[in-house]
């Protein structure tokens, strides 16, 4: 079968999307309608039929009568949404570690190896995690906390998991920790996980998400509440805090 034309529409919501997931757009900002049809070339209908799109995916938030803006990050709701994490991620991990079967170390030695496997960087946009990394590095965590045998626990965790995917989205545009090596974070994860070591694997876990919270939050409180800086400047011209690689949630 072949694969469906991209239609105007499509192009001009994954420019828009890409913008915001790259952080060129900022949290809470301003999405100004007759500037996005400028910049991109676009109809009024191709543009608002982008933005709602992306409202439908939680990026955007529409307000009647005042247009679009970028959905807001809080450092409040992310102190709040890391310690929901700790809390329900180190029992589930814990759990899986100590009662998963065989077929779950496969899960965990595969979905680990397609994770260092993909470039995080997207190709073209190096302030923008790949698509593919995403779904491979969420794939690895969900794979460790899935032997967990409590299927209650194991859906708490998962969704808290969910929740933080739209900051961790930010954390290469707006994150500041250069020295950080992620990938030798989640071999570490890997090995305590396979040495069936719960306490280990849980300590790696709690240093891999307190220190992306960490950098997070202090992004996060440097920007005017509730916008970001300059309100209306276009995705090339906005100022944005120096890329880094390899922070993830």
């Amino acid at each position: 079968m072949l694969p469906t034309p991209r239609t105007r529409a499509d192009e001009v919501y994954g420019r828009i999307r890409a913008d915001i997931l790259a952080g060129r757009r900022r949290p809470g900002s301003r999405l100004p309608f007759a500037e996005l049809c400028a910049r991109h070339r676009a109809s009024a209908s191709v543009v608002r039929e982008g933005l709602a799109r992306l409202a439908e995916e939680g990026l955007v938030v529409a307000h009647p009568q005042r247009g679009f803006r970028v959905v807001p990050l809080a450092a409040d709701d992310l102190r709040d949404l890391t310690e929901v994490r700790r809390l329900n991620e180190s029992l589930a991990l814990g759990s899986a570690v100590a009662d998963g079967d065989a077929a779950w170390e496969a899960r965990v030695a595969l979905a680990h190896a397609r994770l260092e496997r993909t470039p995080q960087p997207a190709v073209g946009d190096p302030d923008r995690m790949d698509e593919t990394w995403v779904e491979a590095h969420n794939a690895f965590h969900a794979a460790l906390l899935s032997g967990c045998r409590n299927r209650r626990l194991l859906a708490i965790a998962l969704a808290a998991r969910d929740a933080s995917v739209l900051y961790q989205r930010w954390t290469r545009s707006v994150g500041h920790d250069r020295d950080r090596d992620a990938p030798a974070e989640h071999r570490a994860m890997l090995d305590a996980a396979l040495a069936r070591d719960p306490d280990r694997a849980v300590a790696v876990l709690h240093a891999h998400i307190d220190r992306t919270a960490a950098v997070l939050i202090a992004a996060l409180e440097d920007l005017p509440p509730g916008t970001a800086p300059p309100d209306t400047a276009p995705p090339d011209t906005a100022p944005r805090d120096a890329a880094v690689r390899d922070v993830a949630l």
